[in-house]
Parts: structure tokens; C-alpha cells; sequence
């Protein structure tokens, strides 16, 4: 059984202490691809170090957090671009609207948003895509770009509804930690929906599933959002495993 945490954030400083440690942990989880989306500029010199350790294994997206989008964000998006030109990069992330901590920036969101789909498209890369409160403003923006795309709706948890309408749009869904979750309903969705749409992801450091919840989450957590799949679609871990490794590899060209 081989797993791919299609989001996750492992150069972060909450790892500093014992990074190593917890790849390890990972790997003897059966995880052994992680897809690393960038945060800003003050992120990208500690994802480019962690992937120069581990090359085989770690596979680096370069983009702009919405969260990290102020008044600067065009010389942050101008940094991103240069990076794009000049280093191999398995997709544009984490990029995206988030109108849950600040709607402050909301247009120039929406614009950082809008120039790196674009981006995309030229350089034929995926994208991952942020949507925390903005599913409606986040479909709005893709589809006024237009053409088409792939990629990963990250740390989905809205509506059967939702979830056809980003299929639709050509992009799978990120499953993480929150399907643990006792309350999120998530599950009543995901048993709705093919496997073929699917990938499985923890977003490390933060939401870690059940029973680690509140606790920071790993890469090696990922077993449990597997387990909890199985068990919806009454298959065996190692077929989650396959199909959603498949998935990842198709999108990520890994």
C-alpha cells in the first residue's frame, strides 16, 4: 500500500523540531509521496530545502496563499512568477480565496487568484485551490477565466451540489481530516461520489482527524482519513490506497 498526502505543509517551523522524525513516521505509514504547496515568500526558502533533502519523495507547488495576499501582493506575485520561469514546480498552490479570517483583501484575492490560474494554464500545470468560505466567489473566478483545468479542491467539505459542480469544472477533491470528524456530515457526501474523483490529503501542521484532533497533525495521520474511506465505500484500505495514489499521480504527472 502506497499513499500520496496530496496537501501538506511539512516545512513549516511547528516540524523544526523533529522533521525527520516525522517523515519517518510517515513512510512507516505506507505514505510516501507528499505534495508540498508554497505559502508566500517567506515560506519558499524552507520548502526549497526540505525538497533538496528529499528529493525522490517531496514534489514542490509554487503560488500564493490567499491569506498572504495584502497590500504587497503583487511583488509577492511577481516573485512567484520569476520562481515558476526558472525552477520545476508539479503545480500552482496554494492558491485560492479565503473570506473566513479577512475580507479585507477580497478584490485583491480575487485578482492574485485570477493571474495564477492563468499562469496554469500557459505553463499546463494543476492547480490547488483554497476555498475556505468563497466556494461561490471560487467557481465565479474559474469559470470567468475559462478554458479548462485540473487540480485539487482543497480540504473540500461542502454540498453533494458543491462537489459535482468542481467535478464538473474538471478538478478532484482534497479529503482530509474533517471526514473524521464526528459532525461534518462529510462522509454522506464522499458516499455519493466515484473514487475516481477523489485524493486524500491532511494539510499538516493543521487539522488533524479524529482521534488527534486539536493536536498537530503529520503526513503519517493520513491512515486515518484512508480507514475512514474504507470504510464508507466498504473497500479494503489497500484499494483506497490504489485509487487514490492513481489519482494524485494523473493530476501531479508523478
Amino acid at each position: 500500500m502506497h499513499l500520496i498526502d496530496t496537501h501538506c505543509h511539512l516545512f513549516l517551523p511547528e516540524f523544526d523540531d523533529d522533521r525527520d522524525e516525522m517523515i519517518q513516521r510517515a513512510l512507516s505509514n505506507k505514505v510516501e509521496g507528499f505534495i508540498l504547496p508554497n505559502v508566500d515568500s517567506s515560506t519558499t526558502p524552507a520548502l526549497t530545502k526540505l525538497c533538496s533533502e528529499y528529493p525522490a519523495m517531496m514534489f514542490p507547488l509554487m503560488g500564493l496563499h490567499p491569506t498572504s495576499v495584502e497590500d504587497d501582493y503583487k511583488n509577492e506575485l511577481a516573485q512567484v512568477e520569476l520562481l515558476l520561469e526558472q525552477n520545476k514546480y508539479f503545480g500552482i498552490g496554494e492558491i485560492g480565496i479565503d473570506l473566513y479570517w479577512d475580507q479585507s483583501f477580497k478584490d485583491e484575492q480575487e485578482d492574485a487568484f485570477r493571474t495564477q490560474l492563468k499562469w496554469a494554464q500557459l505553463l499546463d500545470l494543476p492547480v490547488v485551490i483554497h476555498i475556505r468560505d468563497s466556494f461561490t466567489e471560487t467557481v465565479r473566478i474559474i469559470e470567468s477565466v475559462g478554458g479548462n483545468f485540473k487540480g485539487i479542491f482543497h480540504c473540500f467539505t461542502g454540498s453533494l451540489e458543491e462537489a459535482n459542480i468542481a467535478i464538473d469544472l474538471g478538478f478532484h477533491l482534497g479529503i482530509g481530516g474533517v471526514l473524521t470528524f464526528k459532525n461534518s456530515q462529510l462522509d454522506q457526501v464522499v458516499s455519493q461520489l466515484d473514487l475516481s474523483k477523489l485524493v486524500v490529503e491532511t494539510d499538516s501542521p493543521y487539522l488533524a482527524p479524529a482521534p488527534k484532533r486539536g493536536k498537530r497533525n503529520e503526513s503519517a495521520y493520513l491512515a486515518y482519513t484512508v480507514k475512514k474511506l474504507a470504510d464508507i465505500f466498504n473497500l479494503h484500505t489497500s484499494q483506497i490506497a490504489e485509487r487514490t495514489t492513481s489519482n494524485a499521480q494523473k493530476i501531479f504527472a508523478i
